[in-house]
């Protein structure tokens, strides 16, 4: 007789029912997908020999493993930024259309949202995510965080006054990205200035992360000038030294980005933050240890 066939184990089940939240989860807390990846798999290994039996609420314990192995994950994160050469940005995270219709998720996977999430502490940052992106109560925080509820209410009050305080205001639609995006696209591959300055807020605020390994801005760049010469002088430069630039349009942290080319190889990608119609920040990646997620078989737009 043919041995019937047998479905997933109830562990890997739940796990894989539950792997976009819990990957989301550890990805807004260290800004890193490749270390996201690896705290799934180490929360994938302890719950492996989790007795499900005894587990009431198994996507609330596969939350709380994945919390506290952020957590010791952050304290790594944390050293490697202290000697990083030049800006450290999030790693870009390539998104689905759909990750943009939920706009609470997409803004607070948003490049600038994440940069304001590096400004907390470890637990607070948990807490912040937690409560604020997902909604969980203060009690199954609690239990992630190995505080008291009443605690965790005071750390949930502390880090959502701090985010405030530092938060981008509120991010426009998708569409209205896309089209300062385009607008930006053209400008850039035409080296117009004028229309760099047109789609850039007078307060705009270019960053780059290069890594030590690719060329970037060491600093940031402020102001609609200073930013639109930046990309004037590339596409200026390229010209004239025979260098390709093309674009591909893409979905990075839950907003329009493009990704980058140069002589038909993937460079990088430049995440946008955009309020009333007008850049207010440019993110352009370069590390390739950054870009393994954000790579894009969306055939570029050549020049």
């Amino acid at each position: 007789m043919d041995t019937p066939l047998q479905g997933p184990d109830p562990a890997t089940e739940t796990f894989v029912a539950h792997r976009n939240l819990l990957f989301t989860v550890a990805y807004e807390m260290l800004g890193s997908a490749a270390d996201a990846e690896d705290v799934l798999q180490e929360t994938w290994l302890r719950w492996t020999g989790v007795d499900l039996a005894a587990v009431t609420d198994r996507r609330a314990y596969l939350v709380r493993i994945t919390t506290r192995q952020a957590l010791n994950r952050l304290r790594t994160v944390s050293r490697r930024k202290e000697a990083y050469v030049g800006q450290w940005l999030p790693e870009p995270l390539l998104t689905t259309p759909d990750v943009a219709e939920d706009v609470e998720l997409a803004e607070s996977m948003s490049m600038a949202m994440m940069l304001v999430l590096e400004t907390l502490g470890p637990t607070e940052r948990a807490v912040f995510v937690l409560r604020e992106v997902f909604g969980l109560d203060y009690e199954e925080i609690a239990t992630a965080v190995d505080k008291t509820p009443a605690a965790v209410r005071q750390i949930a009050h502390r880090s959502r006054k701090h985010v405030d305080a530092r938060r981008p205001r509120r991010t426009v639609s998708a569409s209205e990205t896309r089209a300062a995006v385009e607008s930006f696209q053209r400008a850039f591959e035409t080296g117009d200035l004028q229309g760099l300055l047109d789609v850039l807020a007078p307060e705009v605020v270019y960053m780059g992360d290069g890594g030590g390994i690719k060329h970037a801005a060491l600093r940031p760049i402020v102001g609609a000038l200073s930013v639109a010469r930046v990309f004037a002088g590339m596409s200026g430069k390229a010209a004239k030294g025979g260098i390709s630039f093309s674009f591909a349009p893409t979905m990075v942290n839950g907003t329009p980005a493009l990704a980058v080319h140069i002589d038909g190889e993937f460079d990088g990608v430049i995440a946008f933050h955009v309020e009333d119609t007008r850049i207010t920040g440019l993110y352009f990646v370069r590390n390739p240890e950054k870009l393994s997620h954000a790579a894009t078989e969306t055939t570029p737009t050549l020049r």
